[in-house]
C-alpha cells in the first residue's frame, strides 16, 4: 500500500473577499464543519457567511483551518 499524504489546508481568504463566493473549514467539537456561502463582512475576528438557504454563518477567525475563494454558482 502506497502511504498518502494528507491535502494542505490553507486559509486563502482576506476581508478584502467581502462579496465574494468562499468556501470555509473550521474547528467544532467533534470534528470539522464547512461552510459555502458568500462572504458578508469579517470585522473583530469573525466572519459572516450567507448560506445558500439564507442563514448566516459567523465563524470565529481562530477556528478557521481552510478557505477559499470559490466561483459563482
Amino acid at each position: 500500500m502506497t502511504p498518502r499524504q494528507g491535502a494542505r489546508l490553507v486559509v486563502a481568504i482576506t476581508p478584502a473577499d467581502a462579496g465574494k463566493r468562499v468556501t470555509t473549514r473550521r474547528v467544532v467539537p467533534g470534528g470539522f464543519r464547512d461552510a459555502v456561502g458568500v462572504l458578508e463582512s469579517w470585522r473583530d475576528g469573525v466572519l459572516a457567511v450567507r448560506k445558500r438557504d439564507g442563514t448566516l454563518v459567523e465563524i470565529a477567525e481562530e477556528s478557521l483551518v481552510a478557505a477559499r475563494v470559490v466561483p459563482a454558482r
